[in-house]
């Protein structure tokens, strides 16, 4: 009965107000161009219908956001509204039926008709795909009804109604056929994760209001971080921003955005951890290995700094920095991969002394599918590679093996050390702290 509207509860109408959250421009909205720019003409048409239908053209009646969390959907969405300045609903697609177990349709119809009320205005839900995903003969009746009130809701606007829907989800492909359809959904829009370009505007809009000293890079905090989301980079900056309080600081520098980097990367320094002496120095030597491996190999990415502080389940680590986000590598670039890799194997080797086994690792799981000339074609191949690598490696830590022995000791006596620093150490140079 309740679903059906014959019983009208009182104030259910005013449940469904237009958003009063801070307006949203597109000046706030980052990292995102080519779904800002798609957006921008809904903008348009908010102001002005009649130039687009002046030529026959049909206007848009939904628009799908899809990509992955934290990019940046609800807020696109809330900048459209705030640019147009129209009314703004919004709700999230597991509040249809949170009230009652089968009310979802009548609170489609409702906001739906308080959004025609306001019209031009603009209708957002946020995970769609809880309303919205495929049927199935097993689903319970009410989800069914409240999808199957909102594809009614979505193909009954008249055109000149001056309502847009958009709607936003991690999961595009869960989604029922009959809900994506050009006529419901005419336009999907990507909000992918922000590139390095993307990333160094975000972090600026975000350091806007936080005091950070003359020291801090941009450029390096987004090359280092690649596949950050907006919300990730927010929290980078807080975290760094609170680090730098309990410092007592009066700026936020660069230590404590690495600080911040590294904490959400790897998990917070396990500073209690007790580590032996001989655990410390084999770490510096097999972080030392892959440090100096990535300064002299050809096409390895620009060494940033190497650490033997304990994060989360890693005993250390050397970090190497993109000059750009790539998709593509050469050959070169793969092997200087393999290469720097081996630093590390190869610099306990000489250390610590060898094993017999080699390089090479042999999961039964992996080989048992195999026939026998496969596989050794396979072995030797890869055999071949990673002795190779040994070799290359081998010769470079030979020939440098004083510098090996001067990072290894730096690095045991200050645990952290900048590419600066690690380039002073291996001349010989006394670090100044």
């Amino acid at each position: 009965m309740e679903n059906s509207g014959l019983l009208k509860t009182g104030g259910s109408q005013s449940e469904f107000e237009p958003s009063s959250q801070q307006v949203v421009k597109f000046s706030d909205v980052h990292g995102v161009d080519e779904a800002k720019e798609e957006l921008e003409e809904l903008v348009e048409f908010l102001k002005d219908p009649s130039k687009f239908t002046g030529l026959g053209g049909r206007l848009p009646k939904g628009v799908l956001l899809t990509g992955p969390p934290g990019t940046g959907k609800t807020l696109l969405a809330r900048a459209v509204a705030g640019e147009a300045g129209v009314p703004f609903f919004f709700m999230s697609g597991s509040e249809f039926d949170e009230m009652y177990v089968g009310v979802g349709a009548r609170r489609v119809r409702e906001l739906f008709a308080a959004a025609r009320r306001k019209a031009p205005s603009i209708v957002f839900i946020d995970e769609l795909d809880a309303i919205g995903s495929k049927r199935n003969p097993k689903d319970q009746t009410y989800m069914k009804q409240t999808l199957n009130q909102l594809l009614v809701d979505l193909d009954g606007f008249s055109q000149t109604e001056g309502v847009i829907f958009i709607a936003a989800t991690n999961f595009p492909e869960l989604l029922d056929k009959a809900l994506v359809r050009p006529g419901r959904f005419d336009r999907h829009v990507a909000v992918p994760l922000p590139d390095v370009h993307g990333r160094m505007q975000i972090l600026e809009h975000h350091l806007k209001n936080v005091q950070i000293s003359n020291d801090v890079k941009i450029s390096v905090i987004a090359r280092g971080t690649p596949g950050f989301s907006g919300a990730d980079l927010a929290n980078l900056v807080n975290q760094a921003a609170i680090q730098a309080s309990r410092d007592g600081a009066q700026e936020v520098a660069m230590r404590h955005m690495e600080y911040a980097k590294d904490k959400i990367l790897m998990g917070a320094e396990r500073k209690s951890a007790i580590i032996t002496s001989e655990n410390k120095k084999l770490t510096a030597y097999h972080e030392g290995g892959h440090a100096l491996v990535a300064l002299y190999t050809p096409g390895a990415l620009p060494l940033h700094k190497a650490t033997i502080m304990p994060r989360g389940a890693t005993l250390g680590m050397t970090v190497q920095l993109p000059e750009m986000d790539k998709d593509n590598y050469t050959k070169k670039e793969f092997l200087a991969m393999v290469d720097v890799a081996m630093g590390g194997r190869v610099a306990e080797e000489m250390i610590f002394g060898k094993e017999n086994v080699g390089p090479v690792a042999h999961p039964e799981e992996d080989m048992e599918h195999l026939s026998s000339q496969t596989k050794l074609v396979i072995e030797n191949e890869i055999k071949s590679l990673l002795e190779n690598a040994q070799i290359r490696v081998a010769n470079i830590l030979k020939t440098h093996k004083d510098e090996l022995h001067r990072l290894a000791n730096a690095l045991i006596e200050y645990e952290t050390l900048t590419q600066e620093e690690i380039e002073s150490v291996i001349k010989g140079k006394a670090i100044n702290r």
